[in-house]
């Protein structure tokens, strides 16, 4: 008996306004995308070999050069050279979103499937946790988490895990109490299959393209407010390079009409946001087509 595809593309559940990037996400530009999102993480993955400069050195005088040979993007107030900047904040950038989705992925997957699995009690109490941490917003978590643990990239990866961790919770659970109902599923309990061994071996394998493609666009929400607590002064802290912190940095030499230390992480962040967005989409798109 084969076992059936899963039952739904994934439906936004965190950001209005991305029906557009459903009807962008499909042909070249979901290419594109992919090849940005690979062009990322070959960056930061090879930062250390790619960059020009060393990312912390301090050159006074150097401070606020344009673009040049030394220096295609310039430099910022301290002199440090943007371009090795921006390479080295690809690490921090895409590291923290990276840990964020995972743990969050695999708390919510955890939780989801149990409360549609074992159902009654259980789906009510694991329902209204989520509930209850899906009220609270991320952000206010994080920043509380740091003024008892610290700024820097710990506190606030844990803050942003537990609060995506409804998001995914309750796509989950509305997946795979569709996929439990679906007749293979009765079939192999039938058969004397325990549960736990139809939930692993069937359940989650055919759940996990549309979990995949949230996780996708998550990946982007998570990249966006982890540069805002950076930004904020909560997340990572200088001198490490870091896009969010970049373009707090960057904001004083705006006014001295030198742009590119702010614009250029802003470009970055940008990028990458979109560029998740587009696959999250397109991958939703591709699955929805497949049910079809």
């Amino acid at each position: 008996m084969t076992t059936t595809a899963p039952p739904a593309p994934v439906v936004p559940l965190r950001r209005p306004g991305l029906r557009a990037l459903r009807l962008l996400g499909r042909g070249p530009l979901f290419t594109a995308s992919v090849a940005v999102l690979a062009a990322l993480v070959l960056v930061a993955v090879l930062a250390p070999v790619l960059a020009p400069y060393d990312p912390e050195v301090l050159d006074l005088s150097a401070s606020l050069t344009g673009t040049t040979g030394e220096h295609p993007l310039g430099t910022d107030q301290s002199g440090r050279d943007i371009l090795s900047r921006l390479i080295h904040g690809a690490r921090t950038g895409l590291l923290g979103p990276l840990l964020v989705v995972g743990v969050s992925t695999l708390l919510g997957t955890a939780v989801g499937v149990v409360a549609a699995w074992r159902g009654g009690w259980a789906d009510s109490l694991l329902s209204r946790s989520m509930d209850m941490v899906f009220a609270v917003p991320g952000l206010l978590l994080a920043i509380l988490l740091v003024s008892v643990v610290g700024s820097g990239m710990t506190a606030p990866v844990i803050a942003m895990a537990v609060a995506y961790t409804p998001y995914v919770g309750r796509l989950v659970r509305g997946i795979a109490r569709q996929e439990k109902a679906r007749p293979y599923i009765e079939a192999y309990r039938v058969q004397g299959w325990s549960g736990w061994t139809v939930c692993l071996r069937h359940l989650l394998p055919n759940i996990a393209p549309t979990v995949l493609a949230q996780s996708a666009m998550n990946f982007g929400y998570a990249l966006m407010d982890l540069a805002a607590l950076s930004y904020l002064g909560f997340g990572v802290q200088p001198p490490t390079a870091d896009w969010g912190a970049m373009i707090n940095e960057g904001q004083a030499a705006v006014q001295q009409g030198a742009m590119l230390p702010a614009l250029a992480p802003s470009v970055c962040i940008v990028l990458a946001v979109v560029a998740f967005g587009i696959v999250g989409e397109g991958l939703a798109d591709r699955i929805a087509r497949r049910e079809r």
